[in-house]
């Protein structure tokens, strides 16, 4: 058996249960100490040995399961979920019940209520540390009705309870809302480079970002964003979101840019997957050589000379697209000869915008579209580094007209 270390705690109640939390890290540690503040025993445990100072602590997950009336897993994924649960299965009393508030995606969640059946409920909840430490969680709580009415008391210390028809969607709710807060993240990062470009005052542009959709967002992360909590304690990280994004996006089985941008984002952030969402906002755009073949592809038909094309491309790229209803593949050489050395007619009314590009090492795409007199053309492009620069492989064409 373990040493457990003690910490005073602020009272019991009447008649006190003891709570093993399993996970200690930033919300396992809140809602730890949310729950002990409130008069349970609480016992806590985390595979990595972080001790959370309001609570009991042991090395060995066992004990405190032996104990306890009721199990929290406070854990990163599905993964680290099933190997708790298997490691402290023996050790569960009959009549415990196992509360995970873990955000793991459905199929997981599905899995654990089916693995232990009336006593599980799936307990996501939506806030991140400050909410737990006050008590105002949205805790959205699956399970049988029995089960719930003999944990309310626990959820309901931690915050406002909405109960869900079954685990796998109080799972998919939960990345549901995770969604909504990655997007309100990365529309934030857009917002503060295109004041960036135009050259405004960060501080300026933080007033009033706080004014409108994005004022809550602001206003909470206002000192991670003007560059003055670098290295601070995050409350919810990026590696964290970038995870729930990928969950949400294999669960629905559908494209999701939040995941792509989350995780290229991940790659060029200094602090890692450890750092505060907030940080995600604050993240350089794309390096400018990217841009560089686009932009000389700009120049081939602003001039006509087919010289710039063949910069832009690689010898080897292949340009297609329907052309008079017929599907057309043109060789490189074959594309540069529609070009003749002027530019068209009407290039003073013809414009061109680069309206996306995404980077992923070595290889890139881009969207560009062109107003080209009665036409308008969506180019897709796809990109790789060789040669230290970058060069299109390839591109694909629709026409409007």
């Amino acid at each position: 058996m373990s040493q457990l270390s003690r910490c005073p705690r602020l009272g019991r109640m009447t008649a006190p249960h003891t709570i093993a939390v399993l996970g200690l890290g930033r919300m396992g540690a809140a809602i730890a100490t949310r729950l002990a503040d409130r008069g349970w025993d609480v016992v806590g445990w985390t595979r990595s040995g972080r001790t959370a100072d309001a609570v009991e602590t042991t090395a060995d997950p066992n004990d405190a399961v032996a104990k306890a009336d009721v199990m929290v897993l406070a854990l990163f994924d599905g993964q680290a979920c099933r190997q708790v649960v298997d490691r402290v299965r023996d050790s569960l009393r009959t009549d415990a019940i196992v509360l995970n508030t873990s955000t793991i995606a459905p199929a997981d969640a599905s899995s654990l209520a089916r693995q232990l059946g009336p006593s599980y409920v799936h307990a996501p909840v939506l806030g991140s540390v400050p909410a737990a430490a006050a008590g105002d969680l949205q805790v959205l709580a699956a399970a049988d009705q029995d089960t719930l009415d003999r944990v309310r008391p626990v959820l309901e210390a931690l915050g406002t309870v909405r109960r869900v028809d079954d685990a796998a969607t109080a799972a998919a709710l939960k990345l549901i809302a995770n969604s909504s807060l990655a997007g309100a993240v990365l529309a934030l990062r857009d917002a503060l480079r295109q004041a960036d470009a135009l050259g405004l005052p960060r501080a300026q542009v933080l007033d009033v970002l706080e004014l409108g959709q994005l004022g809550g967002l602001v206003a909470r992360k206002r000192s991670f964003l003007a560059g003055q909590r670098a290295a601070a304690r995050a409350e919810f990280t990026i590696g964290a979101l970038a995870k729930d994004m990928a969950l949400l996006a294999a669960a629905s089985n559908s494209p999701l840019r939040s995941a792509a941008d989350l995780a290229d984002t991940l790659a060029d952030t200094p602090a890692g997957p450890e750092a505060d969402i907030a940080v995600a906002a604050t993240v350089p755009a794309v390096g400018g050589a990217v841009f560089e073949p686009l932009r000389t592809y700009i120049r081939g038909h602003a001039t006509g000379d087919p010289a710039h094309f063949r910069d832009a491309f690689l010898p080897t790229a292949h340009i297609e697209g329907l052309r008079d209803g017929a599907f057309v593949s043109w060789r490189l050489d074959d594309y540069c000869a529609l070009f003749h050395g002027h530019p068209a007619p009407d290039e003073p009314t013809r414009h061109r915008r680069i309206d996306s590009v995404d980077v992923h090492g070595t290889v890139a795409t881009a969207t560009m579209t062109l107003w080209h007199g009665a036409d308008t053309f969506t180019d897709i492009f796809l990109l790789v580094h060789v040669d230290d620069g970058w060069r299109i492989a390839n591109k694909a064409y629709h026409r409007h007209s």
